[in-house]
């Protein structure tokens, strides 16, 4: 099959320009240094690099999905943009809202639409589904790292 090159670019980077602009206006890093943080909580730097990979695969099993002429397609592209949102919300719920208990709660809301997203991803293409672990993994370690900078400094 041929790849059509200036959607596959435009799907990969959106949801990389879309994470990049929320990040820039809420401003994330300088907010995150003056938290008390939990043990395993890393250095600042390495949520933009985290972050850009996770929505780089994003974008590619996204791609994947769009493509495949799948009858479940319709399912799961409204699946992938619900929990693109969920994940755009969350950083100006916890950050710049300071409603750390409420994007706690919205964070277990993205993990769910996570997980719906590798299934029924992976119902179509395997490899699309997989491509998604990492970022419902990321998104575990994240609710641990929100429960507690919540119960830190409340």
């Amino acid at each position: 099959m041929k790849k059509d090159w200036k959607m596959y670019l435009l799907v990969i980077l959106l949801p990389v320009l879309l994470g990049g602009m929320v990040g820039l206006l809420v401003n994330m890093t300088s907010s995150y240094q003056t938290f008390t943080k939990p043990p395993l909580a890393p250095p600042g730097y390495v949520f933009p690099i985290v972050w850009t990979i996770l929505y780089l695969l994003m974008g590619i099993s996204y791609y994947m999905i769009i493509t495949s002429h799948h009858h479940k397609t319709r399912q799961a592209t409204n699946i992938y943009w619900i929990q693109l949102g969920l994940n755009l919300l969350w950083p100006i719920l916890f950050f710049t809202l300071d409603l750390k208990i409420i994007a706690f709660v919205e964070l277990l809301v993205l993990i769910y639409a996570v997980t719906n997203m590798i299934i029924s991803f992976y119902q179509i293409n395997k490899k699309a589904g997989l491509l998604q672990v990492p970022y419902l993994l990321w998104c575990l370690f994240a609710s641990y790292l929100n429960l507690a900078i919540a119960l830190l400094n409340h």
